[in-house]
């Protein structure tokens, strides 16, 4: 298997309101953020790619939730945690501190959002990688 389940950690440094596709403007305080998805298709992990790619701004679609808040000139995407080979996007997304906005990346599963809020990045990658390690 090629790809597996990842967490995105976005560095926000002022808030801001974008819009998120179909969920409307949400108000995103500063600070740090974990968006869980899964990778699990032919292409596994090239996703990390993609993002990485919006987030640098070379790429303009907004397909996923996640696009509009890596597409937003104020956030950076620090890293990408991964765990091959394994399914375990809700049950990470489950076991980190609950986002700003429910459904973000959960419109296909019963999880209340698969974006995480820390004000802290130290706390959010303990948290993830105590995540992935459990589930």
């Amino acid at each position: 298997m090629t790809g597996g389940t990842y967490a995105l950690l976005v560095e926000l440094p002022e808030p801001i309101s974008p819009p998120i596709g179909a969920l409307g403007t949400h108000e995103l305080p500063a600070g740090w953020y974990a968006y869980v998805g899964s990778a699990l298709g032919a292409g596994g992990f090239s996703r990390i790619d993609r993002h990485r790619r919006v987030a640098a701004g070379e790429h303009d679609v907004r397909h996923w939730h996640v696009d509009y808040l890596l597409g937003h000139e104020a956030t950076t995407l620090r890293d990408a945690v991964r765990a091959p080979g394994r399914e375990i996007e809700c049950p990470v997304a489950r076991a980190l501190p609950a986002g700003p906005v429910d459904g973000f990346g959960a419109s296909d599963c019963d999880c209340r959002s698969h974006l995480a809020y820390a004000s802290d990045e130290d706390e959010l990658r303990r948290r993830i990688d105590a995540a992935i390690a459990d589930a």
